[in-house]
């Protein structure tokens, strides 16, 4: 089972930024993508933004060109800065990883609280 180490979240002001990163262990298979999903209150869990092997990133319409992922070389570490943050990006942060053999499996960290205020 893949773990997690996920980490900054917080309490930022509208138009502030963060940065969220995360670490996966424990891989069993090859990791094809790495990224991070959200869930605000009420709603239903939905990708912010994927990332493979070869940096191809793949962003939600709604981060319109004010969060950026990266990744390390090499290593099953994923980060997430976002600017200008939003009081609608209030949510909570799932980091993500995608594996990939003979079968896909999808896993998903705890999660990191993020809360924009007006």
């Amino acid at each position: 089972q893949v773990e997690f180490a996920e980490s900054g979240g917080g309490l930022v002001q509208a138009g502030g930024s963060l940065r969220l990163a995360c670490t996966a262990s424990k891989i069993s298979f090859g990791v094809t993508r790495m990224g991070w999903y959200r869930q605000a209150p009420g709603k239903q869990r939905e990708m912010v933004v994927t990332i493979s092997r070869s940096r191809d990133a793949n962003y939600a319409v709604f981060v319109r060109g004010r969060f950026n992922v990266s990744k390390v070389s090499g290593a099953h570490t994923v980060y997430l800065q976002m600017n200008n943050l939003e009081p609608s990006n209030t949510a909570d942060y799932f980091c993500y990883v995608r594996e990939e053999s003979f079968q896909i499996d999808e896993y998903w960290g705890q999660g990191v609280q993020v809360t924009v205020s007006s």
